[in-house]
C-alpha cells in the first residue's frame, strides 16, 4: 500500500501567518500533538508541541524559530516508510506530499492502527502460533505447508528479530480456532513453539473463572 493511499484531510494544516494560538487550540481539538504547516498546498514543516516555546501566543507561526521541514513521506513512498517515520521522528501525524512538495494530507495514528488490523486480520476469527526459529530455519514456505497439511491457511505473519541473536520469533495468525493439530505438527518437524492462543485456550479459561465465581459464592 502507498502513502497516499491512507491520506485524509481530516486535520487541517495551520499557515504561517497564523497566530501561535490558532495552533494550540487546534492540537488541543484534535488531541494532536503535531501540525502540518502548509502556505497554498506548499508544505513548510511539521509545527511540534514542544517546540511552542515563545510566550506570546498572539505572535504568528512565523516567529517560531524551529520547524521539522523533513518529517513527511512522498505519496508514491510505501506505508512502511510511513511507520518508520513516525517511530523516528516520534509524530503524532505524518504528512504526506506531492513529488513537488505539495501537501495532500496527513496519516494520523488511527489510520495506521486500522491498516495494522486490516494487514494483520485480527478482526478475522483463529488461532495464533508462535515459533522460535533461527535465520536458517526462516522458510514460510514449510511453514505453509505445515499449516495447510491441516486444511488451514495463514492470514497473516510478522517477524521479530533480537540484537546479537541468530534467532527471531515468527507470529501466525491462522483461519483455524482450534489449532491444537498444527501445533502438533510443528512440534513434529522440530519447531519451537513458543505459544499458542486459540478458541480453545478461551473457552477453557472462562469455564475456571465461572467455576471460581461459583464456588466464591457457596463461601
Amino acid at each position: 500500500m502507498l502513502a497516499i493511499e491512507l491520506a485524509a484531510d481530516t486535520i487541517p494544516p495551520v499557515t504561517t501567518t497564523d497566530t501561535i494560538q490558532r495552533a494550540i487550540d487546534r492540537m488541543v481539538e484534535f488531541r494532536v500533538r503535531h501540525l502540518p504547516v502548509v502556505n497554498d498546498q506548499q508544505f513548510i514543516g511539521m509545527l511540534a508541541e514542544a517546540d511552542i516555546t515563545e510566550p506570546d501566543h498572539s505572535l504568528p507561526i512565523s516567529s517560531l524559530p524551529h520547524l521539522h521541514v523533513n518529517a513527511f513521506v512522498y505519496e508514491e513512498q510505501h506505508v512502511y516508510d510511513v511507520v518508520r517515520m513516525f517511530y523516528e521522528h516520534k509524530l503524532s501525524m505524518v504528512p504526506v506530499l506531492d513529488s513537488s512538495k505539495n501537501y495532500d494530507g496527513v496519516i494520523d495514528h488511527n489510520a495506521m492502527n486500522n491498516y495494522f488490523a486490516e494487514i494483520t486480520a485480527v478482526a478475522q476469527p483463529g488461532g495464533i502460533i508462535v515459533l522460535e526459529v533461527s535465520n536458517k530455519e526462516n522458510s514460510m514456505t514449510q511453514m505453509a505447508q505445515i499449516v495447510e497439511s491441516d486444511n488451514a491457511q495463514i492470514l497473516s505473519s510478522y517477524v521479530r528479530t533480537f540484537p546479537d541473536s541468530t534467532k527471531m520469533e515468527v507470529t501466525l495468525k491462522l483461519n483455524k480456532p482450534d489449532i491444537s493439530s498444527i501445533n502438533a505438527a510443528f512440534l513434529r518437524y522440530g519447531y519451537d513453539v513458543k505459544a499458542t492462543f486459540n478458541h480453545n485456550d478461551g473457552e477453557d479459561n472462562s469455564k475456571n473463572r465461572y467455576e471460581s465465581f461459583m464456588n466464591y459464592l457457596n463461601i
